[in-house]
């Protein structure tokens, strides 16, 4: 969406007050200082992602000048609270990873984050950035933050079993479903599913490119669950369900295993999915990926679900100034080919060199013409109506039927959400 529905979170129920917080950058609590060169205080909640990030000093010093002083936190909780807690302090950070969707949305509402509409337009004017990906960004048609990294969501697919059962990647519709019919004929079973958290990708992928407009209702409350077409769209999911299509949802085995193991043939999974795979033993020769054909043939592009992370820099930082010029460099082709060194996964800048070739070619097809990008379900809808979603997709896909009465409780979420926002 272009931009997002200002949210109703007030300062008191976002905010909490402190005097001081250990361990924060220092300063003078006047938000930015001037400087663009020196050591950037960086905050996030991937701790065990802080040799990938200091891994980039070198570059980043070169290249503008600025080297990154991380501190990680484990505890996401304890990690939102000293972010939350931070705002009214003059130790709020300079450089800090957050959450898109609702939460990025309650920052930009209260002022914290600072504005980074030209660094945006400098990226599109580049090409280092598409315009798709700043819809996750744009609120009131500004945009906040900086993506820290991306994902696509794919298809995973068992190489041996499609070539055992002689399947060509599916290019529409209609060879995959051919392919899944072909596949439980063979006594394979198509498709992964869950009954706990990852309950939605099926769901989003039906919606999204069905019609992206449906979906793109669903984020504002102008389309509700029990309209017509969403029933529609789920009435076809369930009638995958009885062609015995998906995996057993309460299965405690590991996605990757599974896969490995050919318990299913195919999976719905973030590009990241790949270096779960490898953990488990699968190489680029025993698995492939592909973005999941359109459900409506006629759509001009083919949707794909992208899950984005962003960096972002705090208002009222005294390191402003540092923060904004550090995520200009970060959004350049040279950032990204480092970190994409360093961390793996699709670049969101297509000039960026990818290592893994799967992943390259995977992502410079996606980020050519015939696809468009729209935000993962996840971050796309309100939390609180993701949290009773997710609860009745694992409910359905666990004792599949009349799509109805899973989708009139997500309803109740969303008119009780929706209400408190006029």
């Amino acid at each position: 969406m272009i931009s997002r529905r200002r949210t109703a979170a007030t300062a008191a129920g976002l905010i909490i007050a402190v005097s001081a917080l250990a361990g924060c950058s220092g300063g003078t609590g006047e938000s930015g200082s001037g400087e663009v060169t020196g050591t950037l205080d960086f905050y996030t909640d991937k701790a065990a992602w802080k040799p990938d990030f200091e891994s980039l000093n070198t570059a980043s010093g070169e290249a503008v000048g600025i080297t990154l002083k991380t501190t990680g936190y484990s505890d996401a909780n304890q990690y939102d609270a000293f972010v939350k807690q931070s705002f009214r302090t003059n130790k709020s950070p300079g450089l800090f990873t957050w959450h898109t969707g609702e939460s990025l949305a309650q920052l930009v509402e209260e002022g914290l984050v600072a504005e980074t509409t030209d660094i945006w337009e400098k990226a599109i004017g580049e090409g280092w950035v598409s315009e798709d990906l700043a819809k996750g960004y744009t609120f009131d048609g500004k945009q906040y933050c900086v993506p820290m990294n991306i994902a696509y969501w794919v298809m995973f697919y068992n190489k041996a079993l499609f070539a055992e059962n002689g399947i060509e990647v599916p290019m529409s519709w209609a060879e995959l479903n051919a392919a899944a019919e072909k596949l439980k004929a063979a006594g394979v079973t198509p498709y992964y599913q869950t009954s706990t958290l990852f309950t939605f990708p099926w769901f989003q992928h039906l919606v999204a490119s069905t019609d992206p407009d449906l979906y793109a209702g669903l984020t504002t409350g102008e389309v509700k669950y029990t309209d017509p077409e969403i029933v529609e769209v789920m009435e076809l999911w369930l009638d995958e369900q009885k062609k015995g299509w998906f995996s057993d949802p309460g299965s405690t085995t590991d996605p990757a295993v599974a896969l490995k193991q050919g318990d299913f043939a195919m999976i719905d999974f973030g590009t990241f999915f790949a270096g779960n795979l490898e953990g488990a033993g699968m190489t680029p020769d025993d698995f492939g990926m592909f973005a999941i054909p359109a459900v409506n043939d006629a759509l001009d592009t083919t949707p794909v679900a992208v899950e984005s992370g962003p960096i972002c820099v705090a208002e009222s930082s005294t390191q402003k100034d540092l923060g904004l010029a550090y995520s200009e460099w970060w959004m350049s082709a040279e950032a990204q080919t480092a970190w994409n060194d360093a961390h793996g996964d699709v670049a969101f800048n297509p000039k960026a060199t990818v290592s893994d070739p799967a992943l390259a070619e995977l992502g410079e097809q996606i980020a050519g013409e015939g696809y468009s990008l729209y935000d993962r379900f996840f971050e796309a809808m309100p939390t609180a109506i993701v949290t009773t979603a997710i609860e009745q997709f694992g409910a359905f896909n666990a004792n599949p039927g009349d799509p109805m009465p899973f989708l009139e409780k997500i309803q109740a979420t969303a008119d009780k959400y929706w209400a408190e926002q006029e």
